[in-house]
């Protein structure tokens, strides 16, 4: 029914064959995901800190800045100063999402220090929201 393959595969899928490019294990991928989505929102956190500066924003972008000099080998994250041109509601409706992937990929590699700071910023964006908190897990 279908014609076979004739030419020799781009993609060496033979064991013991050595790769021209470098692999990376489940590990460090998440490490590199996490690292993305803690810079991002750290990225928002500053914006934020520029439109309504508060001492729970400056913690909590400190923090954030040493989770990801942490998971990139000790590299500092890149901050450079914002114009502040998002309305509030918006830049904390970003930070909740961006904290919300960051919680994710923190839990699935089990960094619990990543997965506590992801879920508090959580928190505090819903808050800052006016979104009614649903985490504590209690019914009423």
């Amino acid at each position: 029914m279908y014609e076979p393959i004739r030419s020799k595969s781009v993609h060496s899928t033979m064991a013991g064959t050595a790769s021209d490019f470098p692999h990376r294990s489940r590990e460090e991928e998440l490490d590199i995901q996490l690292a993305g989505h803690l810079a991002a929102l750290l990225a928002v956190t500053d914006e934020l800190r520029t439109l309504a500066p508060a001492a729970d924003l400056d913690t909590a972008a400190d923090r954030l800045a040493e989770q990801v000099a942490r998971l990139r080998g000790g590299r500092a994250p890149v901050r450079t100063p914002v114009a502040a041109v998002t309305e509030l509601p918006v830049l904390h409706r970003r930070a909740h999402a961006l904290a919300g992937r960051a919680l994710v990929v923190a839990a699935s590699r089990a960094d619990t220090a990543a997965a506590i700071l992801a879920a508090e910023r959580m928190d505090a964006h819903a808050a800052a929201q006016g979104d009614p908190q649903e985490l504590s897990g209690t019914a009423q």
